[in-house]
């Protein structure tokens, strides 16, 4: 390993790499184009593919396509085209077909600032497409974590059959910083072999940890796809009996593990009167108003949320009881706060906003830091 200055889209595409992605679509769009011209580039050399589409909504379909083929998949898009995306998001989480979607929020809405930043989409990763389903959304908060959460979406979404956001804001995506990154592949490139003969094979059929091995097309097992609601095999079906344990199983596959999928970073939060929660390029300025803040002589802790669905539930409600106030940084008008003032009651609960298109600055939160 070596230092190098990469922005954070190139710590992205380099992570997908690294995790065995070798299949990649998508259409050129402000603030992600860095991710799809690194692959062009460097997908081609490792025997892998790369497909610039027609718009957002053949690029998601295309993944999806090879994913279902054998292949880890990617896309990278922003706001408009990630709205473009959402129906095929819906047909692969029915589907539990593995791929990853990278969206670099920027200002909206519509065309907005397109080169802004922003984190806007929150809502949208979690409920831009129709029905009830979960899904996991992941959101880096420095050039280094570009790669490592891209790595793990990959991971995750093969673990768990699921379909996986990385949720980028554009100051991330475009700032360059000194990092060191493992050359090595962290993943390997195949899938688990499926350990049935083809006569046996349920694609969506019961097993232990609620995710039944996915079988790739061309190995000899055969099995039917769909958006509608389906049976072991895949076939569509309106027995209550088959699609409410599939409703079941699919949300228990990521409601059981969210030790394993739901990653956080507390510091400072031994002894504190007040909590920070932020996320994304917001947690950098949180984190130094924190630190402003101790230089006056305030108890202030500071939760980063790297997953930031399913929300960290469980870790908010731990520390925010602990606090009189907690403050939650975000660059639109309030929709991860939503969540945190669910868990720890509104009058708990401070916002700091802005969405003119630049970035929070420390000193615009720490006013609420302090004692009030």
């Amino acid at each position: 390993m070596a230092l190098e200055l990469l922005q954070g889209n190139e710590a992205c595409a380099r992570g997908a790499l690294a995790a065995g992605c070798r299949f990649f679509a998508g259409y050129p769009i402000s603030a992600s184009t860095e991710i799809a011209e690194r692959l062009a580039q460097e997908l081609p050399k490792l025997g892998g593919k790369f497909i610039q589409m027609e718009d957002e909504i053949a690029s998601i379909a295309a993944v999806i396509g090879a994913s279902v083929g054998g292949l880890k998949s990617l896309t990278a898009t922003s706001g408009p085209g990630f709205s473009l995306m959402q129906e095929n998001i819906g047909y692969a989480a029915m589907a539990e077909i593995p791929c990853v979607i990278v969206d670099v929020q920027r200002l909206g809405p519509s065309t907005g600032r397109p080169t802004s930043p922003a984190q806007g989409d929150v809502m949208q990763a979690r409920f831009g497409t129709h029905g009830d389903h979960p899904i996991i959304a992941l959101s880096p908060t420095s050039v280094r974590e570009s790669f490592d959460l891209t790595v793990k979406a990959f991971e995750f979404s093969e673990r768990y059959r699921t379909p996986v956001v990385v949720l980028m804001d554009e100051v991330v995506a475009h700032m360059r910083e000194q990092v060191d990154l493992p050359t090595a592949q962290l993943l390997p490139a195949e899938r688990e072999p499926v350990g049935v003969p083809p006569e046996w094979y349920e694609v969506y059929g019961e097993s232990p940890n609620d995710v039944p091995p996915l079988a790739s097309f061309g190995q000899g097992y055969r099995f039917h796809i769909t958006g509608l609601h389906h049976d072991v095999h895949g076939f569509p079906t309106d027995r209550l009996d088959e699609v409410q344990p599939w409703i079941e199983r699919v949300f228990r596959k990521i409601d059981n593990n969210l030790d394993d999928i739901v990653l956080t970073q507390a510091e400072w939060t031994e002894d504190m009167s007040a909590l920070a929660i932020a996320y994304g390029g917001t947690y950098r300025s949180a984190r130094q108003a924190v630190r402003l803040a101790h230089a006056q002589g305030q108890r202030v802790g500071l939760l980063k949320l790297q997953t930031i669905w399913p929300f960290a539930e469980r870790e908010v409600e731990r520390l925010a009881e602990r606090v009189d106030r907690v403050i939650v940084p975000e660059m639109n008008l309030g929709q991860l706060a939503l969540e945190v003032e669910r868990v720890a009651g509104r009058h708990k609960v401070r916002r700091v906003n802005r969405i003119d298109g630049e970035m929070i600055e420390p000193q615009q939160i720490l006013p609420w830091l302090l004692s009030l």
